[in-house]
């Protein structure tokens, strides 16, 4: 193993771990990335499927971004979703949560179309399935 990976796995301080800490610290991008994957496992396939999707195609679109600022505010960004997923068996029933309306407040008009978007594709996850006459 080359020294600089030596490197980096040593720990870089002494102190024990702090659980709450360690939550709100941002994760590398792939870590992260296969976190979400892994979180989403416990949805229904609809629902799994639809954020997959969604998690892969961000990810893609976020691949070549050299700005560090906005970087950062991507991974903290799912870090946070990451963190509000229900794991388990509460993941069977989640059902979403509302958006904050400050949120909208801040949004481009890109990301406002992005979000219509995503409602839109939702709407047939959500539909009830009709009961079936034998």
């Amino acid at each position: 193993m080359r020294s600089t990976l030596l490197r980096l796995a040593e720990a870089v301080t002494t102190k024990p771990l702090n659980l709450t800490e360690t939550s709100a610290a941002l994760l590398p991008p792939i870590p992260l990335y296969r976190r979400l994957l892994r979180a989403h496992r416990f949805f229904p396939r609809e629902m799994r499927g639809l954020g997959d999707e969604y998690v892969k195609a961000e990810f893609r679109r976020h691949r070549e971004v050299t700005n560090p600022v906005h970087i950062m505010g991507f991974l903290s960004q799912w870090k946070m979703y990451l963190d509000e997923l229900p794991l388990g068996e509460e993941a069977r029933s989640f059902r979403g949560k509302k958006l904050d309306p400050t949120v909208f407040e801040k949004m481009s008009a890109e990301q406002l179309g992005q979000l219509y978007e995503l409602m839109h594709a939702t709407k047939d996850v959500w539909k009830p399935i009709p009961p079936q006459d034998s």
